[in-house]
């Protein structure tokens, strides 16, 4: 008797145990999304146009998602600070990119979920060139970007940094944005090659990114820029990987696919058509992470 009132006594002890620890296993782990690619991704929106509604919504949520960029002082999502290039070119004093709108919208949809976004963007960078995991001198050359880093496996040990940080039960990588194309389609400076093998370029750079972060699955979504070759190559990935994904663009003003652009020489997205961007990447996500 004593020993079948000694096992329910170490059975009841052992639930409850297990019972407490499942808030903890159970807790959501801190969400990962990379953002990479040329000047468009790292965001010519004028931040001063934001509304008071559009700041208040940024401050609620920004403590709730860690934001690394360009190997800077991390901080909470925010506004970036423009370069004086940027200050003189545009007269922007603050800048932002798809991020922004991204993590508003996600971090309201799921209140109780943490995030770290990962941001590397350099203006004007190709893939044929500095962003190839296949880099070479002479592609880097052909694009005039010998003497710029090297930004793919920049921005996987830069990643990798971040990432060891921290206890790997404590965040899972979610997926990736792709903003570039722009230079691989300008056949007049640099040929044909680049805008030509721009397809086979993603795929591998698809590919790389989850083999060298161990995402065998990881979503990828690119926002449509470029033109002619770029674009097909674009919609060839997108069609043939279940995990790509590809926010179109139209140059119909009519279109709900269209994203009006500063008037040339600017160029570039307007800080209406950023927030668009950042929350189609969202929309894209949202159907994912559910």
């Amino acid at each position: 008797m004593r020993k079948l009132i000694l096992t329910i006594i170490l059975l009841a002890i052992t639930i409850a145990c297990t019972s407490a620890e499942k808030p903890n296993e159970s807790k959501n782990k801190k969400k990962v999304f990379l953002f990479a690619g040329q000047s468009n991704m790292d965001g010519r929106a004028n931040g001063g146009d934001l509304s008071e509604d559009d700041l208040a919504r940024l401050e609620k949520v920004a403590n709730r998602i860690v934001f690394y960029y360009n190997h800077k002082p991390v901080t909470p999502l925010q506004l970036t600070s423009a370069s004086k290039f940027i200050k003189n070119k545009f007269g922007f004093n603050e800048i932002f990119g798809p991020e922004l709108f991204f993590g508003i919208e996600m971090a309201e949809k799921y209140p109780n979920d943490e995030f770290i976004f990962i941001k590397r963007s350099v203006g004007g960078t190709s893939l044929y060139g500095c962003w190839n995991p296949d880099w070479t001198y002479e592609k880097a050359n052909q694009m005039n970007e010998a003497d710029k880093p090297k930004l793919y496996s920049d921005f996987i040990e830069y990643t990798k940094s971040i990432l060891a940080s921290m206890n790997e039960n404590e965040y899972e990588i979610a997926g990736m944005h792709w903003v570039q194309g722009e230079a691989d389609s300008n056949i007049k400076n640099y040929g044909e090659e680049p805008a030509i093998t721009y397809g086979k370029n993603l795929k591998n750079l698809v590919e790389s990114v989850r083999e060298d972060l161990k995402v065998q699955h990881m979503p990828f979504t690119i926002f449509q820029v470029g033109k002619g070759k770029v674009i097909e190559g674009m919609e060839e990935v997108a069609n043939n990987d279940d995990n790509v994904y590809l926010i179109p663009q139209s140059n119909d003003e009519t279109s709900a696919d269209y994203y009006e652009q500063y008037p040339k020489p600017l160029g570039h997205y307007t800080t209406k058509s950023m927030k668009i961007i950042g929350v189609n990447f969202f929309k894209i996500y949202d159907k994912i992470y559910k």
